[in-house]
């Protein structure tokens, strides 16, 4: 795989050296490459399969019906995005995909309700919408908790994360990389990049093709393994921890010419904060008589700079 396997039951679970230990071992592989396998998280098998199958399901609709759940006003936070609309960070060639986004259902009374699109539901598939919020609210547990062992690695309180993305801005997205059909002139399924969140929750792709960039400067290949999702740190906590974490540049290779004529289906959770929540760096993480490396921003602010930067946000 390339990337360090650890389990989180060790964690959720495990006697205090056993938490010690795995602290220890997530933060230094998010120092050395931005990437950890887990194993022993909070979403089941049944839930992952029955939303690869509705995904599928989704994306299998006529062009035209895909196209209804399509609002161009909300910028792609919600609903549909159409093939090559997206782009990688200073690239002009669209990547080869197609995708969906499940975005926050506010809990209680939180204001920070007005500052959401609605969910957009599919009216031809009853069960998609149910069973991609049953996802995402796994995949927010996990990534709660995942948060909380890296505030102990950064020497911060436990649970120095969980107001901050509390009915946060994440997003669960539904890929689907369709097969292609002529020889690609520049583009791949998705061009190298960083993602912008605080951490990324992969849950396995359905084929290979995901590589990261190592400190040597080699792509490596990320292989999904059973009952494994894949986390990795995203740019905000990487601003936020003043580059102590790292947020490791990866992409999606186009596969072999013999495998042209097959799909790909990813499905990552980017665990976002509120908006409100800044991104100046840590005074833990600057050393002492430097300056921190990263202007202060708030998550919505720098959220937004980087909507822009790939194409979905509009200047």
């Amino acid at each position: 795989m390339g990337i360090p396997s650890v389990d989180l039951k060790e964690f959720t679970e495990g006697n205090d050296e056993q938490r010690a230990a795995f602290v220890k071992k997530l933060g230094e592989a998010y120092e050395r490459i931005g990437f950890v396998a887990v194993k022993n998280h909070l979403i089941d098998n049944a839930t992952v399969d029955k939303l690869y199958s509705e995904v599928k399901n989704f994306f299998n609709l006529p062009k035209d019906t895909k196209k209804k759940y399509e609002k161009e006003e909300l910028a792609g936070q919600r609903g549909y995005v159409s093939f090559g609309k997206e782009h990688a960070k200073d690239s002009n060639a669209g990547d080869l995909k197609e995708f969906w986004h499940f975005g926050q259902e506010v809990e209680g009374e939180d204001p920070i309700k007005d500052e959401y699109p609605d969910n957009i539901y599919v009216d031809e598939l009853p069960e998609f919408n149910k069973a991609g919020m049953k996802a995402y609210k796994d995949l927010e547990k996990t990534g709660e908790a995942m948060l909380q062992a890296i505030a102990l690695y950064l020497e911060l309180d436990e649970h120095y994360f969980d107001d901050k993305i509390k009915n946060g801005n994440s997003i669960l997205r539904p890929i689907h990389y369709p097969p292609i059909t002529e020889e690609p002139k520049s583009a791949v399924r998705a061009g190298e990049h960083e993602d912008i969140n605080l951490i990324t929750l992969l849950i396995g792709a359905s084929a290979e093709g995901l590589q990261v960039l190592n400190k040597k400067g080699e792509w490596v290949d990320v292989t999904a393994l059973p009952d494994h999702i894949v986390v990795n740190v995203g740019d905000m906590l990487q601003r936020l921890t003043n580059n102590k974490l790292r947020s490791t540049t990866h992409r999606v290779i186009n596969p072999p010419k013999e495998k042209w004529g097959t799909s790909r289906f990813s499905i990552p959770f980017f665990l976002h904060p509120r908006s409100d929540m800044r991104l100046d760096c840590l005074e833990e993480c600057v050393p002492e008589g430097e300056e921190p490396m990263y202007a202060p921003i708030s998550a919505g602010q720098y959220l937004e700079e980087r909507l822009i930067e790939i194409g979905l946000l509009k200047k």
